[in-house]
């Protein structure tokens, strides 16, 4: 029989094993996810800057009351394509990626990633309170999902170039290659060693040099440090990050609150106009809100609240400086209500730059309080603006290098770096001491799914049960007599455990060898013992569906048994053994860690 011709993949394979190191291979699979991450964050920018322009032009300009229609109609066109054209729900993209590297071996659908490429600027665009970047990470990670399949990496690697992705994604963005580093390392829980430093950092540059490539110098945010760390503003950054913390565990609960609201309504057509009709009410009063918020962060930055706040019903009142800080913390509160109002509706985004619009505003309301107290302080306006939203990134996302860096790198000085600790570590403090998990990681977390940074831990994730269940054990009946037992099990069998169980295969109990070893030579007793005399009860057994390897090795632990059994649909399956579930973590750890 003739052999078939090797595709061109397959050729390359073999020569890229005689030839390139998988060390090397993958810090060029890292270039090229940078790559892709920056032009895939460049084309979501780009479909949204047009949508909006196009509205702006033609719709916008005839009135602002048009904003209770806008969100609608973009909501509406989400949900026709979700339902009629994809038939596939919307999913948070950083939350999805983290629950693919816990249980899908870092694999994840093309669907599910590339899916909001088109939804998150339509959603946006129309007006929906989020942001692109989320979006981006996950549909760079996803892309590089299927990279890492199509060259046969394996699955250590495949996570490395995913939060490779993530870098990028950050990078290209902000310009700020190491925050994009130590965001994948901080929310994607990957270890930071040499062999992930190196494809961090390679896929963060190649991802910022195609951003400067497509858009030159042009930044998201321009500002320049003017005003230098005093050691007499001590206390108010103390107090910033106290109040950024209390801003984060608002955040985080309203979050999760507005999202079960929307779950009480089984029909996503209600769902969508309740939170359409929210959302242009609340634009309607606090145009700010209306999609990302960029804008508004660099009017803030530069000084103008005038242009930040833009046309409000309470414009005649704009000029008592007290209105404009209970109208900038109207954003800080709405802002939370306004995003989570969009994904309840159906909306697809992402939670990082809304984060850093309500980190902003609150700390343009705390640097203004402080200026107009009247008790002689002075701080500078801009300076806090950055550092709030420092202290919501470090609160909502549980990641204050990420913040510390990003903000460092904004503003292309280290100026305040102090500041950025003092506010980023009390901000962090406090909200991970009152919410333990973040938006990401919550409802993972609550389901043992999470991947965290204890490697014991991870590697008990990681693992898989069916690596583990063993079902070569010969089953046998209450009614068996014991010559049965001897004949049909024991001498078939090279186990000494034997499940027993009835027609419906419903454990029934277990017979060992211990159990029958002084009477199974005894004739006398063949035709008088049966196996229900003979079984013992199982107290304990591991639940297929339920449990995992984390939950496994406590029931052994708790109960100090070599061998569990278990159950899948009610039903006998199979059994663990505690050796085996051992030898299966520790060859799992050294392939995790080495």
């Amino acid at each position: 029989m003739p052999t078939k011709k090797k595709t061109l993949l397959h050729r390359f394979l073999i020569w890229r094993y005689r030839h390139i190191s998988t060390k090397n291979f993958v810090l060029i699979l890292s270039i090229l996810v940078g790559f892709c991450a920056g032009l895939i964050s460049l084309l979501l920018k780009n479909i949204t800057h047009l949508i909006q322009v196009v509205l702006e032009s033609d719709i916008i300009s005839w009135q602002t009351s048009f904003y209770f229609i806008i969100p609608i109609i973009g909501l509406l066109i989400v949900y026709i394509l979700t339902k009629f054209l994809f038939k596939k729900d919307v999913k948070s993209a950083i939350p999805l990626i983290l629950y693919a590297l816990s249980k899908k071996d870092g694999k994840i659908k093309p669907l599910n990633g590339y899916l909001p490429l088109l939804l998150a600027p339509i959603t946006v665009g129309f007006g929906g309170s989020v942001g692109l970047l989320g979006p981006a990470v996950g549909s760079g990670s996803t892309l590089s999902s299927s990279i890492s399949r199509v060259f046969k990496l394996d699955t250590k690697t495949r996570f490395l170039l995913i939060g490779c992705a993530a870098a990028g994604a950050i990078s290209a963005v902000f310009k700020s290659p190491l925050a994009g580093l130590v965001f994948a390392v901080e929310i994607f829980s990957l270890d930071l060693t040499l062999t992930s430093l190196l494809p961090l950092l390679f896929a963060s540059v190649s991802s910022i040099i195609t951003s400067y490539f497509f858009l030159g110098d042009e930044v998201l945010f321009r500002f320049e440090v003017l005003e230098k760390f005093d050691i007499y503003d001590t206390p108010f950054y103390i107090i910033l990050g106290v109040g950024t913390a209390i801003a984060s565990i608002y955040f985080t609960k309203m979050y999760f609150s507005i999202l079960s609201f929307f779950d009480r309504f089984p029909k996503k057509i209600h769902r969508l106009l309740i939170g359409g009709i929210a959302i242009g009410v609340m634009l309607y009063f606090i145009p700010p809100l209306y999609g990302e918020g960029l804008g508004f962060i660099n009017d803030l930055l530069s000084g103008n609240h005038l242009a930040a706040i833009g046309n409000t019903p309470f414009d005649n009142m704009t000029n008592n400086i007290w209105m404009i800080i209970a109208l900038l913390t109207g954003i800080t509160i709405f802002k939370a209500i306004a995003m989570t109002a969009t994904f309840g509706a159906g909306g697809s985004g992402g939670i990082i730059i809304p984060t850093l619009v309500m980190g902003s505003a609150l700390g343009n309301v705390v640097s203004k309080i402080i200026n107009n107290i009247g008790m002689g302080f002075q701080v500078s306006e801009a300076n806090f603006t950055l550092l709030g939203m420092a202290g919501l990134i470090a609160g909502v996302l549980h990641a204050p290098l990420t913040s510390i860096f990003l903000i460092a790198e904004i503003t292309t000085s280290y100026e305040l770096f102090v500041p950025l600790m003092i506010t980023t570590s009390i901000s962090f403090i406090i909200s991970k001491n009152s919410i333990e998990h973040n938006i990401y990681t919550r409802s993972l977390a609550e389901r043992g799914l999470l991947l965290t940074h204890d490697k014991d831990q991870t590697v008990l994730t990681l693992m898989k049960l069916d690596d583990c269940i063993e079902t070569n054990f010969i089953s046998v009946h209450p009614h068996y007599t014991l010559k049965q037992l001897l004949s049909e099990a024991v001498a078939k069998s090279n186990r000494n455990l034997f499940p027993v169980i009835d027609e419906s295969n419903t454990l029934l109990g277990i017979v060992t060898l211990d159990n029958i070893r002084d009477i199974m030579f005894d004739v006398s007793l063949y035709h008088k013992t049966t196996v229900e005399m003979l079984m013992i009860q199982v107290e304990t057994a591991i639940m297929y569906e339920n449990d995992d390897a984390k939950k496994a090795m406590r029931k052994f632990q708790d109960t100090g048994a070599w061998n569990l059994p278990v159950i899948k649909e009610g039903k006998y399956y199979g059994f663990i053994s505690k050796s085996k579930l051992l030898t299966a973590y520790r060859r799992k750890l050294i392939h995790f860690t080495r």
